[in-house]
């Protein structure tokens, strides 16, 4: 089986600087890598209701660019800078995006992300066709 490396055009100058693919698809899995809340110019929003839903967003182009929704997402990990502070309004914005059908989900608290000022990290494994 081939691997299929997903690079969303927004996305071009990351792949290039720092060499990470966000996305990988091999067969109808989709391995994406860890989003977070920056917008266009890859700098971060402010709060982590902002961040969280711009971390979504960019999880959801890069599922799109693989031809996959979010309904197809049957795992979740998230990396929070204030887990235990922020855990309840990052859920409300989850549930944005996820109303129903959740996919399993682990929380992990840590001190830093890859650039400051970011809250939370977001990845996903996705399978094609898991969303009906």
């Amino acid at each position: 089986m081939a691997k299929e490396l997903i690079v969303p055009a927004q996305d071009q100058v990351i792949y290039d600087g720092w060499h990470f693919s966000p996305g990988v698809r091999v067969g109808d899995t989709i391995y994406v890598s860890g989003q977070v809340g920056v917008n266009e110019k890859h700098e971060p929003a402010d709060g982590i209701e902002a961040q969280a839903r711009l971390a979504f967003k960019n999880l959801e182009r890069v599922l799109v660019e693989a031809g996959a929704t979010l309904r197809d997402v049957v795992e979740i990990t998230t990396f929070h800078i204030n887990l235990q502070a922020e855990i309840a309004a990052f859920s409300k914005v989850k549930d944005e995006f996820f109303p129903g059908d959740y996919p399993a989900w682990t929380a992990v608290g840590t001190t830093e992300l890859v650039l400051p000022g970011l809250l939370v990290e977001i990845r996903a494994t996705a399978c094609l066709g898991a969303g009906g």
